[in-house]
């Protein structure tokens, strides 16, 4: 039997300097891939403004390093 590599899963980067919000367009500081495919873009703003929700619907979320989302506090509970 031949072994295969497997590459590992993509995961989600923070968002890029160029990268805007979803909502406004200032800049991205949170990522959250769906399980339907796609990624959105949120600010600080928004992000934690709809944090409840994005928990919810969330596969896999990044974080800016500059950034403190209210939705880490939310899945640690």
């Amino acid at each position: 039997m031949t072994p295969t590599l497997t590459p590992p899963p993509e995961t989600a980067a923070p968002p890029a300097a160029e990268e805007r919000c979803d909502r406004c367009s200032a800049a991205g500081k949170l990522r959250v891939r769906l399980a339907e495919g796609g990624d959105l873009i949120f600010c600080g703003h928004h992000a934690n403004k709809y944090a409840d929700q994005l928990v919810k619907i969330a596969v896999e979320v990044a974080v800016a390093p500059d950034f403190t989302w209210r939705g880490s506090e939310i899945t640690a509970s």
